[in-house]
């Protein structure tokens, strides 16, 4: 009995921990790429200002469609191919077995940084406009709420192609993930 307690209190350390770990990361990593993104985009002309931003929503809506795929995924189906030596194929067990954590970070972490940053560099993109063309009248909304339409759908477009295709996009998600194991 005992042991059964120690058990379930050292997995609810260890979900704190990881709590605490996801908030900080979140929040080092946010900032980062926030000063980067903004110092960066802001001596940019418009077209390569476009282009990150266009990078950053794209970057959102992969990790959100990785984090559901990896969610509704089957396990049993890569263990026939890990048996068969498959590329990929125990790097997509272990990222399935570990789903909360992986849709965290790709959904949460990295899909949310981007939404935060696509907001950011749109305001910049939008006074780059307002000055270029001499506007008197404020188009932030216009554009935000465009690259907001924008990622949305996208997102939308990433869930059903991840429901309808969740064991080849974890298997692919695998495969990049056994690339840079192998790397190191």
């Amino acid at each position: 009995m005992k042991e059964k307690k120690e058990k379930k209190d050292k997995k609810k350390n260890s979900e704190v921990m990881w709590y605490v770990k996801v908030s900080i990361m979140t929040f080092i990593l946010s900032m980062l790429f926030s000063y980067i993104s903004g110092n960066g985009v802001s001596n940019l002309s418009m077209i390569p200002a476009l282009l990150i931003l266009a990078i950053v929503i794209f970057a959102g809506v992969v990790a959100d469609f990785v984090g559901m795929a990896v969610t509704i995924a089957n396990e049993n189906e890569f263990h026939a191919k890990a048996t068969k030596k498959v590329k990929g194929s125990k790097d997509s067990i272990q990222l399935i077995r570990n789903a909360p954590k992986v849709a965290n970070i790709c959904s949460d972490v990295i899909g949310d940084i981007c939404g935060v940053l696509s907001g950011a560099i749109s305001a910049l993109i939008t006074v780059k406009i307002t000055d270029q063309f001499g506007l008197s009248f404020d188009i932030q909304f216009i554009v935000s709420a465009a690259v907001a339409a924008i990622t949305v759908s996208g997102k939308a477009v990433g869930k059903v192609i991840a429901t309808n295709n969740a064991t080849k996009v974890v298997h692919t998600v695998g495969i990049i993930v056994n690339k840079f194991k192998r790397n190191k």
